[in-house]
């Protein structure tokens, strides 16, 4: 069976939100469309706690977009988003939620970000998509939503090393691109590890 999975697809990451994706907006519509087409459908939602590590308000005299290192990890530095009850956590407003059968949060640890679906960024912890998957008896997996250079990216990579036959729906997917280049090179990144681009 295969699903589609919707990545992020909150307010904060829409025009007008903490995080915006430039175009962030034109991917719902996308959703909505395919979401009938298939047998399960499941969203991510970033749900970070007010004080998340990742958050540049976090760290006196840090930008957000700077690079620092949290918990051993390198972190980019980010807005505060997607803050856990809060508007800009909500799935986007547009997005028929009614097509949507599970809905994974990610990211609820404040010491350690989680662009995947599947795991935090230590890959230590799993969000639990993948055996909800399995269970499910999923094979083949559809990815989209935001962003192509972060959340969509790491997801991908690893739905095709948990072995799901990974493709990702450029039409429904948008970046944030803090250099430029940043999602054609994540784009061909997932192209080497074995998804397929559609």
């Amino acid at each position: 069976m295969k699903a589609l999975i919707l990545i992020d697809l909150q307010n904060d990451f829409l025009p007008g939100g903490a995080l915006a994706v430039s175009g962030g907006d034109a991917v719902i519509p996308v959703a909505n469309r395919l979401m009938p087409g298939y047998a399960l459908v499941v969203a991510t939602q970033d749900w970070h706690p007010a004080d998340h590590l990742s958050f540049a308000s976090q760290h006196p005299g840090k930008q957000v977009g700077q690079v620092t290192t949290v918990a051993g990890l390198e972190q980019v530095l980010w807005p505060d988003h997607c803050v856990q009850g809060t508007p800009g956590a909500q799935l986007a407003a547009g997005l028929n939620l009614g097509g949507v059968d599970h809905v994974v949060r990610k990211g609820a640890d404040r010491a350690i970000d989680s662009y995947s679906g599947f795991f935090d960024n230590d890959r230590r912890t799993a969000t639990g998509l993948g055996e909800y998957l399995r269970q499910q008896g999923v094979t083949a997996l559809d990815v989209m939503g935001l962003a192509t250079d972060y959340c969509v990216k790491y997801t991908a990579l690893d739905a095709v090393g948990l072995g799901f036959e990974t493709t990702l729906l450029v039409e429904g997917t948008r970046g944030v691109e803090l250099e430029s280049g940043d999602c054609d090179a994540a784009v061909e990144e997932m192209k080497r590890a074995g998804v397929k681009i559609a």
